[in-house]
């Protein structure tokens, strides 16, 4: 049958629509290309005095993951507690009994459509809750647990895919801090953080479950999530482990290049982050770095390495790079800082975004999205910041309280999960309620 222009015309633009709705999800930690970039359209360019129109707010449990929001859903994992108390000691470890929860949210009304559990014992250092964003694939949503339980869930009703035990399968246990690596779906695999002999970076099947390949061996597994690079023609799985940074094949698990990068406390935890033919990776012990990748072929040189002078180090919250600069918040001086990418110099630093602390505290935190010039804060004191980040300063445009900390680290309250754009709104969470507030330009 012979189409005519009228019908491709509709054709075209209800292709464009579906388009433009699937863009406006955040299916995933950091959203949809997993570079904490939010590319709406009609979104508040201020923030008005009189704050900000919440949308809901619904009753959560404990957590540090992060919302995910697709298809008219949010998802979110959560922890019930029925015994135990929570100390949150860097040294230390605590037990709770409870169970682990994935739960779904209709996205207009905040109303709960389903929740998957199961129970989970928790011996971990700062055990409050799962630290995993859900990540959505089409119908399926997939979980890791704080203890290293891995599930595939059907978005529409919640009812179990496939799961299984990644300790128990893979000879290992949980990290100091828990399994805190979002896995990453791409293609027919989804790549995980594990652990074990040979069995750090694992690729599973994501619709039954199966190991394609496993690959590479270090003392533990770490927390860095895996990324996905296009450079040098092909793909590249990046696995930063506590004492390598690594490039594979992704279909294979096959090594193109490695580097020796070594965190003190095991701790590779933030994402390293691409800008052009560079990338930046940072960690705990004046460990940062910008590193060379070839242009010919998979390969990858030191350009320079931080010291206690210059650089930024970041661990909980994962950098962002934008025109030649580096924005992140140190973990020794508790302040979002402003980098150079060419030499890593320092040229601002606030803790206006962090805590307001003028002293700084260490490990001070806030969650960097960017939006067209702009940027979106969420501080580890539950504020909502609109502010411009340049190589010449940090330039606040308004703020707004969402949440209020319910969690606590070295002695100070704080909310340390990364929020979620999407439907013109941000969703964010601490360990009592998930909220929505809209963000659309009237």
């Amino acid at each position: 049958m012979l189409l005519t222009r009228s019908m491709m015309l509709v054709l075209v633009l209800v292709v464009f629509s579906a388009a433009s709705l699937s863009a406006d999800d955040w299916p995933q930690w950091r959203g949809p290309q997993r570079d904490g970039v939010w590319r709406e359209s009609g979104i508040v360019t201020s923030i008005p005095k009189d704050g900000l129109p919440v949308t809901w707010r619904v009753p959560v449990g404990l957590g540090y993951a992060g919302p995910a929001v697709a298809d008219g859903k949010v998802f979110l994992a959560d922890y019930e507690k029925t015994s135990g108390t929570i100390k949150n000691s860097p040294g230390g470890v605590a037990e709770l009994t409870g169970n682990e929860r994935l739960r779904c949210f209709d996205v207009k009304t905040g109303d709960e459509l389903w929740t998957a559990k199961y129970d989970q014992p928790y011996k971990l250092s700062y055990p409050a809750g799962p630290r995993c964003t859900p990540t959505i694939d089409g119908d399926r949503v997939y979980f890791l647990g704080a203890e290293g339980r891995l599930g595939c869930y059907r978005t529409a009703d919640g009812e179990e895919v496939w799961s299984k035990n990644l300790n128990e399968e893979y000879n290992t246990k949980s990290p100091f801090w828990g399994h805190a690596a979002h896995p990453l779906v791409h293609g027919d695999l989804l790549f995980c953080v594990v652990g074990g002999e040979g069995s750090v970076a694992v690729a599973f099947n994501k619709k039954t479950g199966e190991e394609v390949w496993r690959a590479l061996d270090a003392p533990e597994q770490a927390d860095c999530p895996p990324s996905l690079i296009k450079h040098a023609g092909v793909e590249q799985l990046l696995i930063w482990t506590p004492t390598t940074l690594n490039s594979l094949n992704p279909k294979t698990g096959e090594a193109y290049w490695s580097l020796p990068f070594q965190p003190q406390y095991g701790m590779s935890v933030t994402m390293p982050v691409k800008l052009g033919n560079k990338l930046y990776v940072s960690g705990i012990g004046a460990v940062g770095a910008v590193i060379d990748l070839d242009e010919d072929q998979p390969g990858a040189k030191f350009v320079w390495k931080g010291n206690t002078k210059n650089a930024l180090y970041t661990c909980n919250s994962t950098p962002l790079l934008d025109d030649g600069m580096i924005y992140g918040c140190d973990i020794n001086s508790g302040a979002l800082v402003g980098a150079s990418l060419e030499d890593g110099e320092r040229l601002w630093s606030t803790t206006a975004a962090t805590n307001g602390n003028p002293r700084g505290d260490r490990h001070a935190t806030c969650y960097l999205v960017k939006h067209n010039n702009h940027f979106w804060l969420f501080s580890e004191t539950g504020d909502l910041i609109l502010a411009n980040l340049s190589p010449k300063s940090y330039d606040e445009l308004g703020r707004f309280h969402l949440l209020e900390p319910t969690n606590e680290a070295f002695g100070r309250p704080v909310v340390w999960s990364h929020p979620a754009f999407a439907e013109k709104s941000v969703f964010a969470r601490n360990d009592k309620e998930l909220v929505r507030v809209d963000l659309s330009a009237k």
